[in-house]
């Protein structure tokens, strides 16, 4: 792999690039009510918001099965992808979650979406783990759910953060993750563990150099737009698997990062020796599902946080199913399987 396709991939990670990138204008695409699917007619959503540690307050929509009955039920609280907003995936998983009996709550993290937080657009692996920490708050003080029955999804990049939760949080009975990845890893290391320290090193004084920018300035400058509005075509396949989600009516929404935006030049900087994962042994002897494409650029992730992870764990490759198709391909997302392992593990 050459230097600069190197650097340059892992600045588009970190999102900063080497000429400052304006955002890009995009005629809204979203679907009825700004989500990207159908609520389900077995299934209710209602707005609700929780603060976390922090004081940051989160943006949320709980989903309940309409026939829910008296019975206190089992919840779960469902984040990601990385860049995403609960209008898309997250949204998705739990509309189908819910019509399966679940209670369930799907946000925006702190810092984006309708979430408080300033400056907008800024990621930190402690403050997202403690952003699912904060919904099982919310969810276990409602009077409709059982608070000892609470597991989490994480999608993308919050399955890391999910996995991270877990392990410190012990009142998640079980964990599942849907096309994971970890982002400290490939921001610190890029992908395939491509990056040398030299490059490592070069990518820091870049970052060092933008903080002086930003503190000159008196502001928190963006990188460059994560999806751009069209491809040139001869970006990496993956490149090109994102923007058919995230900048067409698939899975477009004006409040997401990856949609229209970009995150602040320096946001990888707590991503770069913050590793997440390093208590992942501890989630045991509660559940793990892991769940990847067969044909996923990121599903080396997955493979490798199953051998790390002690058991009870369980690895789902779906066949032929590339990264984003977890985000929102009904046929093909396992949740059969979600529903059982949730069923099983939270009771």
């Amino acid at each position: 792999m050459k230097k600069t396709f190197v650097i340059a991939m892992m600045l588009l990670l970190a999102g900063t690039s080497f000429a400052q990138v304006k955002k890009s204008k995009s005629k809204k695409m979203e679907t009825t009510e700004h989500y990207t699917f159908k609520l389900s007619e077995k299934v209710t959503r209602q707005k609700v918001t929780f603060k976390n540690r922090y004081g940051i307050t989160l943006s949320g929509d709980l989903y309940l099965p309409k026939n829910a009955g008296t019975e206190k039920l089992s919840a779960l609280a469902i984040s990601g992808p990385f860049g995403a907003v609960k209008e898309q995936s997250s949204g998705l998983y739990a509309n189908q979650m819910a019509e399966r009996g679940f209670a369930v709550v799907a946000f925006d993290p702190s810092y984006t979406g309708e979430s408080s937080g300033e400056p907008r657009n800024v990621a930190s692996p402690e403050i997202n783990t403690e952003d699912f920490s904060a919904a099982v708050d919310f969810l276990g003080i409602q009077k409709n759910i059982d608070r000892n029955k609470i597991g989490i999804i994480g999608i993308c990049g919050f399955g890391g953060f999910a996995l991270n939760a877990t392990a410190v949080d012990k009142r998640v009975k079980a964990v599942a993750t849907a096309t994971m990845y970890d982002m400290t890893r490939v921001m610190s290391k890029g992908y395939n563990d491509a990056v040398t320290v030299e490059q490592c090193t070069e990518t820091l004084e870049q970052l060092g150099e933008q903080r002086w920018k930003d503190a000159e300035a008196g502001t928190f400058q963006p990188g460059s737009v994560l999806n751009a509005e069209k491809l040139k075509g001869d970006e990496p396949q993956f490149i090109k698997e994102y923007h058919d989600y995230y900048r067409t009516s698939r899975g477009f929404h004006e409040r997401s990062v990856n949609s229209t935006g970009s995150w602040t030049a320096t946001n990888p900087l707590s991503f770069m020796n913050m590793p997440i994962l390093s208590y992942i042994k501890e989630i045991s002897p509660r559940p793990i599902l892991i769940i990847a494409g067969e044909k996923a650029h990121s599903k080396y992730f997955s493979e490798d946080v199953f051998k790390m992870a002690s058991e009870p764990k369980e690895l789902v490759i779906v066949p032929n199913a590339v990264h984003v198709d977890l985000y929102d391909n009904v046929a093909v997302i396992p949740f059969d399987k979600l529903e059982t392992f949730f069923k099983e593990h939270l009771k």
